[in-house]
């Protein structure tokens, strides 16, 4: 009987609490929009702290997103376990913690744990914030979701300018790292007066749902089309995550603009995208699932082809339209294809934890793998490798959507 009153007692206290709650997600995915976008702006002074090249210092795109993988596989168990908010409040401290430590470790090697801590962390708060909105909101959860991945998007649009003022007024970063940690603090610390979602109950798992004889070709199919997934969610995402963290470095060597006009393109960028996620809310309403992806894909497309027009064009104001174009176009494009995909997903085919969890698998695996092909490329073959390895990415994007796109329409019928 105590049981029930306890967690009736506590439904209530989530009822009255329900708008502070999201309020408190809102601004935990501001701080990690803050944090994810920092290191494209912070890499030419993490090479100079570091006494590195832009070969080496790449591995620490590779560190954050190995902690990154790490974190996802392992939190979901955990807010399944635990009270959400107070490890999401942790995770918040942990990110804090490796942003104020960054300016003060002068090895690479220390970096690089560094990230890998930031990445774990970060996957924490990414989990944790869409997880417990769902279970928040249920099935009213679909202009909530748009609202944290709005901001999120404003986060990254604002932590280029942080750091660029703070270069700029002191001639170092350190106390934009500094201000970041500080500002997610008392986020942390708000989560731990509110009461958590609790987690639902499911029936049953995937694997007593399909692992019975006579639907084992439906099941490999099933599976097959998760591994399309997520080779779709490596590439795409990979170039998302790529262009954010290298067009500042790319427009400072390719003689583009200077460092102060760059860190302003990189928040153009992050802004382009974040304006195109408060779009989508009402878009998706009047647009298909599918038509959404098909047009955001070839948006991307048509963003790079420009983008690798660039060094073809003679330095002088058509150079500067094309770069701004093409970043604009990119940055709504491609801002829509993670939500828009997942949602494509559910729609096609059942979705368990497990496979989310992969889902997850693949966006870490292009955050690692794709930022890092760039930086092995972008010393020997020039800056402008980058714009071709995201073009091929974002083709194969195409071709995997196309796979999947028949494979699913095969599978329901």
């Amino acid at each position: 009987m105590n049981s029930i009153q306890s967690a009736n007692s506590n439904q209530s206290q989530i009822e009255r609490s329900r708008l502070g709650i999201t309020a408190a997600y809102y601004a935990a995915f501001i701080g990690l929009g803050l944090t994810n976008a920092s290191l494209g702006p912070l890499l030419p002074l993490l090479r100079e702290q570091a006494r590195a090249d832009l070969s080496q210092v790449s591995i620490l795109f590779t560190g954050r997103w190995l902690g990154y993988l790490l974190g996802s596989l392992i939190s979901g168990r955990i807010y399944d376990r635990r009270r959400g908010h107070p490890v999401m409040a942790v995770s918040l401290i942990l990110v804090a913690a490796a942003m104020a430590l960054t300016p003060a470790i002068p090895w690479l090697w220390g970096l690089v744990l560094i990230m890998v801590l930031l990445g774990a962390s970060e996957a924490s708060l990414d989990v944790g914030g869409n997880t417990l909105l769902i279970w928040l909101h249920g099935r009213k959860v679909a202009p909530f979701m748009n609202g944290l991945h709005f901001f999120f998007g404003l986060g990254a649009l604002i932590s280029p300018l942080i750091i660029a003022q703070a270069a700029l007024a002191y001639g170092r970063f350190d106390w934009a790292l500094w201000l970041i940690a500080l500002l997610l603090l008392p986020v942390a610390f708000g989560l731990l007066r509110l009461p958590s979602p609790p987690a639902p109950a499911y029936a049953a798992s995937v694997e007593s749902s399909t692992s019975t004889k006579p639907h084992s070709e439906s099941i490999r199919k099933y599976w097959f089309i998760v591994f399309l997934f997520v080779l779709f969610f490596l590439t795409a995402i990979g170039a998302e995550q790529s262009f954010g963290g290298w067009i500042y470095t790319f427009t400072v060597k390719a003689g583009l603009a200077t460092a102060q006009m760059a860190a302003i393109l990189t928040s153009v960028f992050w802004g382009a995208f974040t304006l195109s996620r408060l779009g989508s809310i009402l878009i998706a309403n009047r647009l298909s699932t599918r038509a959404y992806v098909i047009v955001s894909l070839l948006g991307c497309t048509l963003a790079l082809l420009l983008l690798n027009t660039l060094r073809f064009l003679g330095s002088g104001s058509i150079e500067v339209l094309v770069l701004w174009l093409g970043t604009i176009l990119f940055g709504i494009s491609i801002a829509v294809v993670f939500p828009m995909m997942l949602s494509y997903a559910g729609e096609r085919t059942q979705i368990f934890g497990q496979v989310t969890s992969l889902f997850f698998v693949g966006v870490s695996a292009g955050g690692m793998l794709i930022p890092w092909l760039i930086g092995q490329f972008f010393v020997s073959a020039g800056p402008y490798s980058m714009m071709v390895i995201l073009l091929l990415a974002i083709l194969a994007s195409i071709g995997l959507f196309s796979l999947i796109d028949r494979r699913t329409r095969q599978l329901s019928s």
